[in-house]
């Protein structure tokens, strides 16, 4: 039998999870929600999209924010930004030595939509529910 490690657990969870146009179920007490998770379509025109760090963890649970339809953003990844979840371009300073850029994007309709905070998320700029995995909770207090 072969050992398979927990972090190879952890990857693969994490992909799973991520898949493109995946649902999140919630539930309750009394009903159940399905919400499909947004994508970016800026994402194959911007590569700060592919960045393979992620930031500093800001806060442990998601932001919710109204974006308009059309309406270039940025998202900032490094989490030192004092406008949270967009970036106010505090990864310039020569001081913080900061190599993450922010994810620009838009959305296809104006809605609210719930921005990662934790700035850990497989889908960026948006929420997939990655801030509830324990590290995450664990880290910020």
């Amino acid at each position: 039998m072969q050992r398979i490690s927990s972090c190879y657990f952890k990857s693969l969870s994490k992909n799973l999870f991520n898949l493109n146009n995946s649902l999140i179920r919630f539930s309750s007490t009394s009903n159940q929600e399905t919400i499909r998770i947004p994508k970016n379509p800026l994402t194959d025109k911007h590569s700060a999209s592919f960045q393979p760090d992620n930031g500093a963890i800001y806060d442990k649970k998601p932001f919710k924010m109204v974006c308009e339809k059309g309406k270039k953003y940025a998202w900032c990844l490094c989490g030192k930004s004092k406008t949270q979840p967009l970036c106010d371009g505090t990864h310039k300073s020569i001081f913080l030595k900061i190599k993450i850029r922010p994810v620009r994007f838009e959305v296809d309709e104006t809605k609210e939509y719930w921005m990662c905070n934790c700035k850990q998320t497989g889908n960026r700029p948006f929420c997939d529910g990655t801030h509830k995995q324990e590290h995450i909770q664990q880290a910020v207090k």
